[in-house]
This record gives structure tokens, sequence and C-alpha cells, in this order.
């Protein structure tokens, strides 16, 4: 397997950006410098067609003129911290407010819209490409500089791997994802997908999305989707304008916390497989974070994407694997502190069956 590197586009300061794209026998897809960002997926059909299951843009300057986090990698505190602030070892930080009162995705100048650092990894059966950034102390408000790595890689049995690694020099939340919107049919809204969740729990949140403490069971409720075989639309008519809530791993159970989890693949576990009927395109979600946010991007109508297509409200779905949110605030959640000398190690594998 190869890595084909191209030019993609050029910043305000002269700064160039390079796209990758990494392909096997059934599937390829890109990433580029500029956020951290996956730009595509495409998977082969047997008519010799090829479907791209994730939504963005064609263009570098959509991605640079956007907010919507298309693929890109999100931090340092992915998702929301409430009153955009926490107090850490005594110290109070404020953080800023780009989502009402609250924090989301690390602030109005997040990992997506920086620039990282990028090395080709070719070996025999798995190739992709390292990607890494000094975040300094202060950024976004946060103590610590933190070195970050995030490492995506495709094998050759669909299993497209994001790893991502850390370390700090003084005591700091960390907390990434990756903010791909997925689309397994390549358009149209995804009520038709089948979504099964190995998940019996979910955050309750306020009004504002900030998590109460409380963990509640699914079981019965428009959440569950415990069953093999109910479609992401059947009820989400009943939780007001989408889903946007995070799930409880099988991680969780274990009681282990979100930083110093051992990377080993048979400590991932298996959290969720999504369906399209009408393709048969297949995703299974394997991670060692303790939560995972599914959002049924309730907020995307109206924006031009791929090919000059206009997207609408729940044409695609993500499924963001995480600490929880708000963790900073919450003391009995599994810690998101990541302190000097540890290495935070989460791994999250997108497995697709074609």
């Amino acid at each position: 397997m190869k890595v084909k590197k191209q030019k993609f586009g050029i910043l305000c300061d002269g700064t160039k950006v390079n796209l990758y794209t990494v392909k096997n026998d059934n599937m390829s897809f890109s990433c580029m410098e500029y956020g951290c960002t996956i730009t595509s997926i495409v998977l082969n059909n047997k008519d010799g067609s090829k479907t791209d299951v994730l939504l963005g843009y064609s263009t570098f300057e959509g991605w640079l003129n956007s907010n919507y986090c298309f693929g890109a990698i999100v931090g340092r505190f992915a998702n929301r911290i409430g009153k955009a602030s926490f107090t850490l070892d005594g110290k109070k930080y404020s953080l800023d407010k780009n989502d009402g009162v609250n924090t989301l995705h690390g602030g109005f100048s997040g990992f997506d819209k920086m620039l990282w650092k990028a090395k080709v990894i070719e070996k025999d059966g798995y190739a992709g490409v390292k990607f890494t950034r000094l975040s300094k102390d202060g950024e976004q408000g946060f103590p610590g500089n933190v070195e970050l790595s995030v490492t995506y890689l495709l094998d050759e049995n669909n299993n497209l791997s994001c790893i991502y690694n850390a370390s700090t020099d003084k005591a700091t939340p960390i907390n990434i994802t990756n903010h791909a919107y997925f689309n397994l049919r390549g358009n149209g809204d995804v009520g038709e997908h089948i979504l099964k969740m190995n998940s019996s729990g979910r955050l309750e949140v306020s009004s504002k999305l900030i998590p109460t403490g409380k963990i509640l069971d699914v079981s019965g409720t428009p959440f569950d989707f415990t069953s093999k075989e109910k479609k992401i639309g059947k009820d989400i008519a009943q939780v007001g304008v989408g889903y946007d809530h995070c799930y409880t791993t099988e991680m969780y159970s274990d009681d282990k916390s979100c930083t110093g989890v051992p990377l080993d693949d048979k400590d991932l576990v298996e959290f969720c497989t999504v369906t399209e009927p009408e393709s048969s395109h297949e995703m299974t979600v394997f991670t060692n974070m303790v939560g995972c946010q599914f959002y049924s991007a309730n907020f995307i109508k109206g924006i031009q994407g791929k090919n000059g297509r206009i997207y609408n409200n729940h044409e695609a779905f993500c499924l963001e694997t995480q600490c929880f949110p708000d963790t900073p605030n919450h003391p009995d959640f599994p810690t998101c502190i990541l302190e000097p000398g540890q290495i935070m190690k989460a791994k999250t594998v997108y497995s697709f069956k074609i």
C-alpha cells in the first residue's frame, strides 16, 4: 500500500497544504494537514462505481471558510465545557464562550483551524499519515504544553484506524476526537440507516446539552439503539431537533479513565454498527474511549458541500468517540486530566464491510 501526496491548497500566509490519499483494493481515504482533516472515505461498489461516505467540500477553500468541522480533529476538549470554565489544582481557568455561555470543541480557534505536520507511513499491509503539533501552554485557555499526535491508518481489511496520543508538562484536561459526518449511501437523509449500539446508557443533559451528572438507562426510550433493526429516523422526532447525546461504551462499565488507557487492539470494544440497506454498506466502530457522541447533523441545512450539493439536516451522522462532555467539572466522571509523565493513548477504528 502506498500514500499519494499532492498539493491541495494555500493558506493566506503562503503555506502550502498537502492532501494525502491511501488506497487498498476496496476503498480509499484522503486527509490533509489543515485541521488534521479526513476529507473523504471512498468505497468501491460492486458495479464499479464509487461512493464517498463523508460530507465535506470539494475544494480547500470550503474547509478554510467553514465552522462545521467536517472530518476534522476537535480539541483540546471535544464537546462542551459548561460555563466555559473549570478549576484544576485550585486554579480557575476561563475559556471561550463560543456556544452560548459554554465552550464547544475548544473555543473559537479549535484544532480544526490549525496546521499540523505530516509524516507518511507505509508498511506491509497498512499505510497512512501521522500528524503532529504542539499545543502551547495557554492555548484556548488550557494549561500545559501538550505534544499531540493523530495517526490515520488503512489496512487491507478495510479498517480505518484513528490513533490519538498526547503528553503534557502540566496537568490539563484533554479530549480529542475526529468529527467525521458519515452517510453510507453517499447522499440523502440518513433516517433509513440502521444503527445498532452496544450501549445501555446515555448522559442526561440540560437544555444547553451540558451533563447533569446522571447516566440514564436508554431501555424503552427514543434513545434506545440496542435493537438490531432500529433505523436512525424511527424516533428522531421525539428527541427535538435530533440526536446530540453522549452514550456510554463498554469501556465505561470497566470503570477505566480516559487517560493512560493501554493502546492495544485487544482493549478495544465494539460500540456500534451502522448499515445502509440500499447500498449494503456497513460500518462498525471500535474504541477504547468511555463515551461516544451520537449526532444526527441537526444544523447543516443550506450548506453547499461536495460537488455543489446543498446539504440538509439529518443527511449525516457523527460518532465521536471521547471522554464525557464537561468532565473537568464532574469529579465523578472518568478522568480526562492528563498528568506530566503520562501518555494519553486513545484509539478508534472505523471498520467497513463493502
